[in-house]
């Protein structure tokens, strides 16, 4: 029901790539800082159900193009994954929405514009990783499409830790975003 969806906070969360089996080279810091965000995205994404706010998982295809959604929850909280706590802990809910991408943006040529205008949201609230690649090409894209721009730094996690801090002070900087850690996010001031 469109009016439904529509009749709650113009706001949405963008969960991004943390499904995901983190197997790639220099990945160590990446692999034991995403057990550390695992529990406060849990977090933000139960108190955004809660308050009717849209979650919306955004998860690279790794470049197979026949991937689903079932798939890709699979593969990654297989006992040989490397991101198996953190893929574990946060696998989608039923009424979650799940938008896979081919690169680095969870806008590049996939459905979250229209999902995003369906749903008449304004804000979004990015979470995931890594923060220096796919939250930042991300927010990038929603900063060029107008959107007002929240990110929680103990909700990412870069491929190293000067990263995330040249990460964060470009999204705050340039991308006007306001970096606030989840459990000091102002939700009614968001929601004015």
């Amino acid at each position: 029901n469109v009016a439904e969806e529509t009749a709650t906070p113009r706001i949405a969360l963008l969960v991004v790539d943390v499904l995901n089996d983190l197997d790639f080279e220099g990945n160590e810091y990446i692999v034991e800082q995403s057990k550390k965000i695992a529990e406060p995205i849990f977090d933000i994404a139960a108190e955004c159900r809660k308050r009717g706010i849209p979650v919306i998982y955004c998860n690279d295809n790794w470049g197979s193009w026949k991937s689903n959604k079932q798939d890709i929850i699979d593969h990654c909280v297989s006992d040989d994954s490397l991101g198996k706590e953190m893929s574990r802990k946060l696998v989608p809910l039923k009424d979650d929405y799940f938008v896979i991408k081919p690169k680095h943006s969870a806008f590049f040529s996939t459905s979250l514009d229209v999902l995003l205008v369906h749903l008449d949201v304004r804000t979004l609230i990015v979470v995931g990783v890594a923060g220096n690649i796919c939250i930042l090409f991300t927010c990038n894209d929603a900063y060029m499409r107008d959107y007002a721009i929240v990110v929680p730094p103990n909700c990412i996690a870069s491929n190293a830790p000067e990263d995330d801090e040249a990460t964060l002070h470009i999204m705050r900087a340039v991308l006007k975003a306001e970096i606030v850690d989840s459990d000091k996010i102002h939700w009614e001031k968001l929601i004015e």
